[in-house]
């Protein structure tokens, strides 16, 4: 009871103090936002929906190219991660009855092999604060309330943005903001598609790591179980979230992910982990694209034919010498003198 009567003035601080760091996001999503609005408007219209869903997808792409190095660090720890699998659970054989000794010797283990445990949610974490100031750009263009130095200095796109709208609904709307006072709204369906989408990209990746780029001494064990726990919880949570985010919103963590199930389809196709499947059709295509290159070196360079060969005194076949063509004598030419004659 005591904590109900401390004055909410006292959270003023901490409330300004948040609202500062997350100031330069605000700068930043904004600007982003406005510059490639600039870029779409002269083609679909300023006021137009598609423009500023292009705008959000254009934000998308950018804060995930900054996003690459991450993400590399991101597969190489994940990667390091599983092979070293099989040796932890050698360790946990070893050292199961001292709790300490075990996380010790684990913890060297990932030193010594460049293992980070907390890598693989690096780019997830760091995308958290760039999603939470989108999310509050766009509820507080829902508002009328600019979030974001460009949309500050420019009152008539903070009005575009609220009111623009795509299958008529605004990318400012929620799904639990419009309510069902008046039935099934084209807001209704338009956040639902977008949800599904986003949830089927997040299972998609998480799949395709596990059943492609995962040894399979590495899908059993703790490590594993957490990997199928996070297959089915994330994608559930999204979706359950999902109902309180901006169309706007849907529309980034859609692209996000769908960005996100590219890149790793590039990185496990191009670079998977040794004794993995994806290694193995690697491999198959590797050697299918030597075997290609050696047949197309012996069409484009073919050897020289060999000599025919003809038998000699002893049953056995000598190559035959081509007989060489003596030069014809030409015809003395006459004197000048006798020509005249």
């Amino acid at each position: 009871m005591e904590l109900l009567l401390i004055p909410m003035s006292i959270w003023d601080p901490f409330i300004a103090v948040g609202s500062a760091i997350m100031q330069p996001l605000y700068w930043v999503v904004s600007g982003i936002l406005v510059l490639a609005h600039s870029l779409f408007s002269p083609m679909l219209g300023a006021d137009n929906g598609w423009t500023w869903v292009l705008s959000i997808m254009f934000l998308t792409v950018v804060i995930r190219i900054a996003l690459i190095p991450l993400f590399v660090k991101q597969i190489k720890s994940s990667r390091n991660m599983q092979l070293l699998q099989p040796k932890v659970r050698e360790l946990q054989k070893k050292h199961g009855h001292d709790r300490e000794k075990l996380g010790q010797e684990t913890m060297k283990l990932y030193r010594e092999n460049n293992a980070n445990p907390l890598a693989s949610c690096l780019p997830l974490l760091l995308q958290i604060p760039i999603f939470l100031a989108l999310f509050r750009v766009l509820d507080g263009a829902a508002r009328g309330i600019p979030r974001g130095h460009w949309l500050v200095v420019n009152p008539d796109l903070l009005t575009s943005l609220n009111q623009a709208t795509i299958f008529g609904a605004r990318i400012s709307d929620t799904f639990l903001k419009v309510g069902f006072a008046n039935g099934i709204t084209s807001v209704h369906v338009v956040t639902l598609v977008l949800i599904i989408a986003m949830t089927v990209t997040l299972f998609i990746t998480q799949l395709q790591l596990m059943r492609k780029n995962m040894p399979p001494e590495a899908l059993s064990g703790p490590f594993a179980q957490q990997q199928k726990i996070m297959l089915y919880v994330f994608p559930l949570v999204f979706a359950i979230g999902g109902i309180n985010f901006p169309v706007g919103v849907l529309i980034y963590w859609f692209t996000s992910n769908l960005w996100t199930m590219g890149q790793q389809f590039y990185v496990i196709r191009r670079n998977p982990a040794p004794g993995t499947p994806a290694y193995d059709a690697w491999e198959v295509r590797r050697k299918s694209k030597g075997e290609a290159d050696v047949a197309l070196a012996a069409v484009a360079d073919p050897e020289p034919a060999p000599e025919a060969a003809s038998p000699n005194t002893n049953g056995q076949k000598t190559p035959s010498k081509v007989a060489r063509q003596q030069p014809r004598p030409q015809p003395k030419k006459q004197p000048r003198a006798q020509r005249k004659r």
